[in-house]
């Protein structure tokens, strides 16, 4: 019985919802057939309102396209228009153009007419002369034959006889405008280059004294330099091989010698020297020790007194590298003179005559303090230390006005300002002062055989005397061969020349004598 109730309610719910299926189909079924009918009538009025808009726009289209016909039409007419003008322009000049070449060439044609007027004048008289050039060709040779009948001498003779005598007299004329011209410059520049120079040798109150370069060290006893030689000379090679220098040991009682061209190495080998004898313990580890500390020593030193010259010089902002290239100079002499000494001095001099002249001291001083900076590294580098030392300032960021001053101080190059001039003249100046410089017997007796030399190659001189220690040059001449006048060109052409070729600090004063005597012997 529950299985007949189970099977009746089955049956009835598939029923009922076979009923409610068709009915939810159907429904759909009109939903469905609702909205494609919404969406079709959507797309016929979208469809309408494109049409209607493509319509407008293609009206819009045509209407510009014929503005734009119209414009080029009326460009194009325009332009015809201007090319007419334009045309008609042309034809008119060309009309005008004709019509002057008609004119122009009719006054060619008559400009040709006096051209050949004119030629035909100008050939008459090119004959016209010509015939008066025979002439008078003729007449000067008969004009020289007379003169060469009354005066009794050839053309070539009198030719030469003029030359002579103008020479004489270019002489003559050429040294009355020496005298004049040295006269009047020597009474106008001599006393204020006196008064300049006497002012900045006042100001500057430097030492007289030469410093002489001796690298003799002092030892307790002679026992002392077989220690140093040590065992088969290992202590010595070992000192010269650290060092850089040469160490004599001679007969020379209770010292020895250190040399060596490098005088910051010389330097050093003195200083390494003198901590081992002080020491007393000489031994290759010993000198290596000690040679260490020296050179520490000394390098310490040279920054010191590179510094130190700057400031005392008052030059600032100077390069690291040329600080220390004028600490160097410390250990540089020239001709027993102290190149460090000599630069300051020259700074001061410099910069004492810039002021009295109403220039900037501060660069003259600078340029005085460096000029001889190459002077450092000379024996290392090939050249004048003049021209090392410019390429020095020049490399570490020096002016170009300073570099050319230290460049020009020896006429390396041709000096060009007030600066150059200045650092010339002060150099000379701190060369040239008593005591400041000694010189070597060769290099003394050579500089005077050199003047005599030259003062002997001029023609007429008869004997040549170089006295003062070479700051004179006294030249005797012939008197039949040389006059007055000629005196003193000769005197001026031998400084000259002793300008020229040699160098000296100071100045060379050439005296030329011309002396005529009579004789005669009473009987």
């Amino acid at each position: 019985m529950t299985i007949v109730i189970l099977i009746v309610v089955a049956i009835v719910a598939l029923a009922i919802g076979y009923g409610v299926a068709q009915a939810v189909q159907k429904s759909a079924q009109q939903k469905t057939q609702t909205t494609a009918q919404s969406v079709l009538d959507s797309a016929n009025q979208r469809a309408e309102q494109i049409k209607q808009q493509a319509q407008v726009e293609a009206k819009d289209q045509i209407l510009k396209a014929r503005q734009d016909m119209d414009a080029e039409k009326k460009e194009a007419l325009r332009s015809n228009r201007e090319t007419e003008n334009r045309l008609n322009q042309r034809e008119k000049s060309l009309d005008h153009r004709s019509d002057s070449l008609d004119s122009r060439e009719h006054q060619i044609s008559s400009m040709q007419g006096q051209v050949e007027r004119r030629e035909h004048d100008v050939r008459k008289s090119e004959e016209q002369l010509a015939h008066r050039q025979k002439e008078l060709e003729a007449k000067n040779s008969e004009i020289d034959q007379r003169l060469e009948e009354v005066s009794g001498m050839t053309r070539d003779e009198a030719k030469n006889q003029l030359l002579t005598n103008l020479k004489s007299q270019v002489t003559n004329e050429s040294a009355a405008i020496i005298r004049e011209s040295e006269q009047r410059t020597k009474a106008e520049a001599d006393k204020k280059a006196r008064e300049i120079l006497s002012i900045a040798i006042q100001r500057v109150a430097a030492d007289q004294s030469s410093d002489m370069t001796v690298s003799t060290i002092h030892i307790p006893s002679d026992d002392m330099k077989g220690r140093i030689i040590g065992r088969e000379g290992r202590n010595i090679r070992s000192f010269e091989k650290l060092t850089g220098t040469n160490l004599i040991i001679d007969d020379t009682p209770e010292a020895v010698t250190i040399s060596c061209f490098d005088p910051v190495r010389r330097a050093i080998g003195v200083t390494t020297m003198q901590n081992l004898i002080a020491d007393g313990r000489i031994h290759p580890a010993r000198i290596e020790e000690m040679y260490k500390k020296a050179k520490t020593s000394v390098d310490k030193r040279i920054q010191q007194a590179g510094e130190k010259a700057a400031f005392d010089a008052g030059v600032h902002d100077l390069n690291p590298e040329l600080v220390k290239m004028l600490g160097r100079l410390l250990y540089r002499t020239s001709y027993g003179q102290n190149v460090l000494d000599h630069s300051l001095e020259v700074a001061y001099l410099a910069s004492v005559m810039a002021s009295e002249l109403g220039l900037d001291p501060a660069p003259v001083k600078r340029a005085g303090l460096l000029h001889d900076i190459g002077k450092a590294i000379d024996h290392e580098v090939e050249g004048s230390h003049a021209i090392i030392g410019a390429d020095l300032a020049r490399r570490y960021g020096e002016r170009p006005e300073i570099v050319h001053a230290i460049e020009a101080h020896h006429n390396e190059v041709e000096p060009n300002s007030v600066m150059d001039v200045l650092i010339q003249a002060a150099d000379a100046v701190s060369a040239a002062r008593p005591g400041a410089r000694k010189e070597t017997l060769d290099a003394y007796v050579k500089r005077l055989e050199k003047l005599e030399e030259i003062a002997n190659s001029h023609e007429g001189v008869a004997n040549t005397y170089a006295i003062q220690a070479g700051r004179e040059v006294r030249v005797m001449v012939e008197p039949d061969k040389v006059d007055e006048a000629q005196a003193t060109v000769l005197a001026h052409d031998i400084a000259q020349e002793i300008e020229e070729k040699m160098q000296y600090p100071g100045e060379v004063k050439v005296v030329v004598i011309r002396e005529s005597r009579a004789v005669d012997v009473a009987k």
